[in-house]
């Protein structure tokens, strides 16, 4: 198979290209395509992958090129993993929000959305031309944040897609080390949506072991979640990061206003991960890579395109359609949860209901992403202020509105609506 990677010049593309080498004996990857339009980025870390491939014994072809066609051309699965606009897109996106005492993050609130409408024309488009050049069969991959907008608007538009995170391996790995049992032997209920989950349930040979974790755990388990040690405890449950986000969202502003954003850390992870990966006697990864982001990022994508290639039929965390799962949500709301993997795609393993808390923010939150796709297609500034409006984090018209002229004024550039009064 051809996995074409879209956005191939990211500094994360070395994780991925570790695992594909790593763990050849579950999908076989004939020739693995980097396509950026970053030809100098390209030109860094297409060898050093390349190194990696080599490395590892790895028999199949590493290529990179700027050219999308190209690049696309006969791919058997397609993965998206761009950020239009790069970090100085992000670091507007963490930053202007503090103004008005909201969140900046780059994939919840006005920043998250000023990345879902910068990004969902561009994804479409990577979409539209896969539809041509790749092979029918072709899957897209979608690890784009935001990651639920992002799968919502390519289902929308009839691809074949699958939306992919880190999170849930995150904690499946976490648990399983704090257990001191294989990774594969933890299996969660994970629910909700993209970056708005839980972990209600961590099962180890028939038994939920998620209450022992917590009573003897819950400490260093809630360190991952940046909310207290009682949440766990009063919910039963172990929020995802970004849960943060919502419950503690005042002391959070409070914070973000006196720290470095982490577009500013990222960026300069990226300088010295790029000088790193241009000595040419580098063939491993270097351990800055970890403090990138993306943990086990590289065994999901492998496991998903394993599953979806050889119909294996194992349940992995996916975003996908809703279809019922969720009954409180439309059948084409998008959400995380477990699904069965095989070449027809995923299909959803059912799900107990959600209690009153998680149901109330899901639904409010899913309602915002459904208002989000369509201002993303659509534009103008009455879409974009509604969005806002919906959004659980902001709610009221005037900063609806206030945060909407900001957002369009900051992100002008990449919407083409941006100056008319649509």
């Amino acid at each position: 198979m051809k996995l074409a990677v879209v956005g191939g010049g990211s500094t994360y593309t070395p994780e991925l290209v570790d695992g594909i080498a790593r763990l050849s004996g579950d999908v076989a990857v004939e020739e693995l395509a980097l396509v950026d339009p970053d030809e100098s980025r390209l030109a860094v870390v297409g060898p050093f992958s390349d190194r990696l491939m080599r490395a590892h014994g790895h028999p199949g072809r590493l290529t990179w090129t700027t050219g999308l066609d190209e690049g696309l051309d006969g791919a058997g699965a397609v993965l998206l993993q761009l950020r239009v606009g790069g970090q100085a897109a992000r670091q507007r996106d963490e930053t202007w929000p503090l103004e008005y005492g909201c969140v900046g993050q780059e994939t919840t609130g006005a920043g998250g959305l000023a990345k879902a409408l910068r990004t969902v024309p561009v994804v479409l488009d990577i979409a539209e031309r896969a539809r041509q050049q790749a092979l029918d069969s072709a899957w897209i991959i979608d690890f784009t944040n935001p990651v639920g907008i992002v799968t919502r608007a390519l289902l929308d538009a009839g691809h074949r897609a699958i939306g992919l995170c880190n999170v849930a391996i995150g904690f499946q790995r976490n648990f399983a080390s704090l257990l001191g049992v294989d990774p594969a032997q933890v299996t969660l209920d994970h629910v909700g949506l993209n970056h708005l989950t839980w972990e209600r349930a961590a099962v180890v040979d028939g038994t939920d072991v998620l209450p022992e974790l917590i009573a003897k755990h819950g400490d260093e388990v809630a360190g991952h979640t940046g909310l207290p040690e009682s949440v766990l405890q009063e919910t039963g449950a172990v929020p995802s990061y970004y849960l943060h986000y919502f419950w503690a969202h005042d002391a959070t502003v409070e914070r973000l206003r006196h720290q470095p954003t982490r577009a500013e850390e990222v960026a300069r992870l990226e300088r010295e991960l790029l000088a790193a990966y241009a000595d040419p006697a580098l063939t491993h990864k270097p351990e800055m890579l970890s403090q990138r982001g993306g943990a086990f990022y590289s065994e999901a994508a492998v496991a998903l395109l394993a599953s979806l290639t050889t119909g294996a039929g194992d349940v992995q965390v996916v975003n996908l359609r809703n279809r019922g799962t969720l009954s409180f949500l439309d059948d084409d709301a998008v959400i995380e949860v477990p699904a069965v993997i095989g070449t027809a795609g995923a299909q959803p393993v059912p799900v107990a209901p959600l209690n009153p808390t998680m149901r109330g923010l899901v639904a409010h939150v899913s309602a915002y992403e459904e208002l989000a796709v369509d201002a993303a297609l659509r534009g103008g500034r009455g879409r974009v202020a509604s969005t806002l409006l919906a959004h659980p984090l902001i709610g009221q018209y005037d900063l609806a509105g206030r945060l909407a002229d900001r957002l369009i004024a900051e992100n002008a550039a990449y919407l083409p609506w941006a100056s008319s009064d649509s």
